[in-house]
């Protein structure tokens, strides 16, 4: 009855035997209770439908019909072996019978039951197709189409989608570390302002973006921690800082692992959920229970094609979805994850995380999926980062090649990404080197930076454009009234309550040189600068303090924090204070380090060599003025690493205005 070779049927009713399906009784094998009941109404699955108990001794041939019957009858077989009329009446003649359905139960081809429900019995099925149970062999897979290409061009080609996928985590997650996006109301996952905005600053796609941001929690890079509000905020974790030292290829392995193993489904951000709602990232629920095993199959079908054949672009996806049809036929369906949209994401994500490229896997890509270490394949594909730029008179810079991560994440802060490709470029103009001096660079560090990382002399046009943003820069002062505004320039003041756009900022003048606004200060402060104004913030005592951004993290989920002895964690944690302050650390020998006090420096030495605690006086990075009683650890790169109760923390020195002992 099986259409099928006689080893094919003979290995796969052994394999039935071995899974308890079937057992054999006195009359021979018998599937056990349920399982005819389970295949009713699956596609291809009709002839097992249950035999009409009349006609227990089968059905010889079929009774002629009528074409229309005839063509409904194999219609419902295709579609399973049941259908729904409400116009066949039951228990018809065939003198009696009007229409094709009522044709077919009068003959007994159709049994109904009586609520509108038609079923094809199953020797009439099994009639219909020949004495078989379906009518193409079920021992042939479906075959996949499939073309040429190199296996050196898919390698090369997915190494570069490898290298960039690295790079932008890094973008994503130093940002991040600086600003943290907050979460939505319980964790509920990322706004969609903030997914746009980090689409915006990395130069991909939304859904892009949405991958990046869920491979980026899938491998513990990121978690949801608390910001200087205590609102929960989306961060880098401690793990971040350890990634960060290990080779590109290392890097990528982790995360493409996490991908493999997650059952999240980043595909799905952006459509509508079941109750009409648009799917988040980070969405405690955006999981599926097929999405790894669907992963594994399609990818495993890539990994077993030939050498120097792919999948053959446009009708290659709907063979896979075939083809797992085939070796899953009782997979359920679900609205979210249907198998056609998880092999359409797998596909996608996979080029896009650079473990596939022209439709075929990497060699590295291969050893992943078997469970092998790529490391050292991927480390041979990948170029060798340059460790300089070449800037050009038209306010450019140009990338010979992959820059080096602690380059490029520099770069980024005074200049952004124009164009990628071969040469990566970036621009620098008025608002990307204020954001740098939002940041705390100064126009001399900018300057040393540029002269250093360039191949080619700095030039005038560049070297005025950050004078003039510095000459500018904190014309305006904000500070904490409600808030207030302040300026030895008049006409800026002037310029700015005559503008139209400033109407909802609540601006009142309260001399020629202060205004005040009812905008608090965290708001006020985004809202001044989309206006074109670059303020900074005033200290209580009237002095300007433009103070670099602390890095922030979350707590590694899962047991995932770093192990180890204190000195490794301090060391991760030096390497992220390092990380924030690079630009000032690379030029630290073209300017004179800050002026400190020797009794504080002393008592901050005395208590590293004790072990002993301190109080801090110093400056956070709002201005505000405060204290902290600490246990001082290291000093390194003009910070002080030290332990506020559980955790540890980093000040930069240039804050710390005194220190006096704890006890």
């Amino acid at each position: 009855m099986v259409n099928a070779e006689v080893d094919a049927a003979t290995r796969a009713l052994s394999h039935l035997e071995d899974t308890c399906l079937v057992w054999h009784s006195l009359d021979g094998l018998r599937a056990v209770t349920g399982v005819a009941a389970l295949l009713r109404g699956s596609p291809g699955t009709s002839g097992l439908q249950p035999f009409a108990a009349d006609q227990e001794e089968g059905v010889r041939s079929l009774p002629a019909v009528s074409a229309e019957a005839r063509a409904m009858l194999e219609a419902v077989d295709a579609g399973g072996g049941q259908a729904s009329s409400s116009r066949a009446r039951p228990g018809v003649s065939v003198a009696e019978a009007t229409g094709p359905a009522e044709e077919l139960i009068a003959h007994g081809l159709l049994v109904s039951s009586g609520d509108g429900m038609l079923t094809l019995p199953g020797e009439v099925g099994i009639t219909l197709r020949g004495g078989r149970t379906t009518l193409a062999p079920v021992d042939v897979p479906p075959p996949l189409p499939t073309s040429s290409r190199a296996s050196t061009l898919v390698d090369r080609a997915a190494a570069g989608a490898a290298f960039e996928l690295v790079r932008n985590l890094e973008l994503l997650l130093d940002a991040w570390s600086a600003v943290p996006p907050r979460s939505l109301r319980g964790g509920a996952g990322l706004t969609v302002r903030d997914l746009k905005t980090t689409a915006e600053r990395l130069h991909v796609t939304e859904p892009a973006a949405a991958l990046l941001i869920e491979v980026a929690w899938a491998s513990g890079l990121l978690a949801l921690g608390t910001d200087e509000e205590g609102d929960p905020s989306w961060m880098p974790t401690e793990l971040f800082d350890q990634w960060l030292q290990q080779p590109l290829a290392a890097r990528w392995a982790h995360v493409a692992g996490a991908w493999l193993a997650s059952p999240r489904l980043p595909g799905l951000v952006g459509q509508r959920d079941p109750a009409g709602k648009t799917w988040n990232a980070l969405a405690p629920d955006l999981a599926g229970a097929s999405a790894v095993a669907t992963r594994r199959q399609t990818l495993g079908l890539l990994a077993a094609l030939p050498d120097g054949e792919v999948l053959a672009a446009g009708t290659g996806p709907a063979a896979v979805v075939t083809r797992l049809a085939w070796e899953r036929p009782r997979r359920p369906r679900t609205r979210t994850e249907s198998r056609e949209a998880l092999v359409d994401w797998t596909l996608t994500e996979a080029q896009a995380l650079g473990l596939a490229a022209f439709g075929g896997l990497a060699a590295y890509g291969r050893l992943l999926v078997a469970g092998e270490d790529p490391v050292p394949t991927l480390a041979g594909l990948l170029p060798e980062p340059v460790d300089h730029v070449l800037l050009q008179g038209d306010l450019t810079a140009v990338a010979p090649g992959p820059l080096e991560p602690a380059l490029a994440r520099t770069l980024a802060v005074v200049a952004t990404v124009e164009s990628h490709g071969g040469a990566t470029v970036y621009r620098f103009t008025k608002e990307s080197v204020r954001r740098a001096m939002d940041r705390g660079w100064t126009a001399t560090e900018i300057h040393a930076f540029l002269t250093a990382a360039s191949r080619t002399p700095v030039p005038q046009a560049l070297t005025y454009l950050v004078d003039d943003t510095a000459r500018t820069f904190g014309t305006v002062r904000v500070g904490f009234a409600a808030a207030y505004l302040r300026s030895d320039d008049e006409a800026a003041l002037a310029e700015l309550l005559a503008h139209p756009a400033a109407e909802s900022l609540g601006l009142r003048r309260l001399a020629p040189t202060v205004v005040v606004s009812t905008v608090a200060l965290d708001s006020l402060l985004p809202r001044l600068r989309e206006l074109g104004l670059a303020p900074v913030v005033e200290a209580p005592d009237g002095s300007v303090h433009v103070a670099r951004s602390d890095t922030k993290r979350a707590k590694a989920r899962n047991g995932q924090r770093p192990a180890g002895a204190q000195e490794a964690h301090l060391t991760a944690r030096a390497t992220a204070v390092a990380a924030r302050i690079k630009a000032g650390d690379e030029t630290a020998a073209s300017r004179p380090a800050p002026a400190e006090p020797a009794s504080t420096m002393a008592i901050l030495h005395e208590a590293i060599d004790a072990g002993e605690q301190v109080v801090i006086s110093y400056v956070d990075g709002r201005g505000v003025a405060g204290e902290a009683r600490v246990e001082p650890l290291g000093i390194d790169g003009g910070s002080l690493a030290a332990r506020v109760e559980e955790d540890v923390r980093s000040f930069a020195l240039s804050r710390i205005r005194s220190v006096r002992p704890g006890s």
